[in-house]
């Protein structure tokens, strides 16, 4: 028999099923651009106290200062004069989904939102462009002393637990992008989770961004204090546009003593935004840190969520994947910086190529002088469909004592012939086939997700896949 030849064709801009759009929405939003004057307007339009305005402007010259990261795509090409800093889209977030205007939240029954917290959610806050629209948790969590809002919200009503975390973990000079969301950062998510207080179901945040040409930069925020547990998701999507949109969020998380939290990211942003994040824990002493990050889309995604191991025992692990196609550059990966003894981390990275499509693995592991009896693993595994495709791992490992260890692997593999002509063999369709392999391939990814969530992934990365067969 003949052998099979894929004919790879560009997916069609419909595929995406997020990318509708219900127009221009908003109560209040600045000019086009950045500068001094539009984030004083900014933070006086959310009526902030003048600590708070000296952050942005001291971000803000920080931002001027510092040029392009180094390492992964250029980002030369970004006129950050072209974009809308802040835009508003209703004018106070409401606690029930009737008190939505009806052009934002039939945007949020289309994205299934609704239904999933009456399915399985014990809070969620729904953010749109700049601001939250929708914030609400069930009473019995709230009775424990859980706190969950917005970041703006966090900062009026809880000043002193706010500024006692927030920016110390990420300064606003740690990179170009963390300034720019120190000068302009809005809402994102704020959550306090007591001593001893343990949820048994998951919150949620949905960040949709609505306008062309609009930047998202949301501020997370999320402090699990000792012999506590959360498992927090968060949710992306935006619509097709011919201009890029930029997001540049920043998460700062605390794990306390004996602590748990898992921050699972399902990211499925359109393929013109730039998403450019810092992500970073800080984990003490018995307490383990769950990193479950998925890409698909964005146009360029650069993210590497972190793990500072301070306390003696603690873990950290990350599960990704990162999912490329033609016009989409993925540098993504994660971070284990080992303080403590006896620590241990855990990096597996899957991804997969096709179209044309880059999707790099990009991280590091530290462990200190004083980390001793520690242990780190990586995994990085590739999965090329086509020969346009391509992938690098770029790894850096280091020890700085003898009585730890840090294994590393990395493979790359292709879908042969012979593999899809036995599946074939037994009834499939090419497409079908493929998928079989590719399932396979991120299992490892999935079985870590919601039931929910990895249905709507797999369902998602099939969508994209349509097309890269002929």
């Amino acid at each position: 028999m003949k052998p099979l030849k894929q004919t790879k064709t560009i997916q069609e801009i419909s595929k995406y099923k997020y990318g509708f759009n219900e127009g221009e929405v908003s109560v209040y939003k600045t000019a086009m651009g950045i500068n001094e004057k539009i984030i004083e307007q900014i933070s006086k339009h959310k009526n902030e106290p003048k600590w708070m305005l000296d952050y942005r402007l001291d971000s803000f010259k920080k931002f001027q200062a510092m040029g392009q990261p180094s390492f992964g795509p250029d980002l030369n090409f970004i006129n950050f004069q072209d974009y809308c800093y802040f835009s508003q889209g209703t004018n106070a977030s409401a606690s029930n989904w009737d008190e939505i205007p009806d052009s934002i939240k039939n945007t949020f029954d289309r994205l299934g939102i609704p239904q999933a917290e009456k399915d399985f959610l014990i809070g969620i806050n729904a953010q749109w462009d700049a601001t939250p629209v929708y914030t609400k948790m069930l009473k019995e969590v709230e009775d424990q002393g859980v706190i969950f809002s917005d970041c703006d919200t966090a900062l009026r009503e809880h000043p002193e637990l706010f500024k006692k975390y927030f920016g110390t973990l990420i300064a606003n000079d740690d990179n170009k992008y963390a300034a720019l969301n120190g000068a302009v950062w809005s809402a994102g998510t704020f959550i306090y989770i007591p001593k001893g207080v343990k949820l048994e179901k998951p919150l949620q945040a949905y960040f949709r961004i609505n306008y062309q040409a609009a930047g998202q930069f949301e501020r997370t925020l999320i402090i699990v204090d000792d012999d506590a547990s959360l498992h927090y998701i968060e949710g992306c999507t935006a619509p097709i546009y011919s201009k890029n949109n930029l997001h540049a969020a920043t998460v700062e998380l605390f794990v306390g003593k004996r602590s748990n939290l898992r921050y699972t990211t399902v990211q499925n942003w359109s393929d013109n935004v730039l998403n450019l994040v810092t992500k970073r824990s800080l984990v003490e002493e018995d307490g383990r840190m769950e990193w479950v990050d998925g890409n698909i889309g964005s146009k360029i995604n650069m993210k590497y969520p972190s793990c500072i191991l301070k306390g003696d025992r603690a873990q950290g692990d990350t599960i990704s994947i990162a999912v490329a196609k033609n016009g989409v550059y993925q540098d993504a990966g994660g971070k284990m910086i080992h303080f403590g003894k006896e620590t241990k981390s855990k990096i597996i990275s899957k991804s997969i190529t096709f179209q044309g499509g880059t999707a790099n693995y990009r991280g590091l592991v530290y462990i200190g002088p004083n980390a001793t009896d520690s242990k780190a693993r990586v995994e990085c595994d590739t999965l090329i469909l086509d020969n346009q495709s391509h992938s690098d791992t770029i790894p850096k490992n280091k020890v700085e004592n003898n009585r730890s260890q840090i294994e590393h692997e990395a493979t790359v593999s292709k879908v042969s012939e012979e593999q899809l002509f036995y599946l074939m063999s037994r009834g499939l369709t090419e497409l079908e086939a493929l998928e079989i392999i590719v399932m396979g391939f991120i299992e490892p990814f999935t079985k870590e997700l919601p039931l929910e969530y990895a249905v709507e992934l797999n369902q998602l990365i099939r969508m994209d896949m349509e097309g890269s067969v002929g």
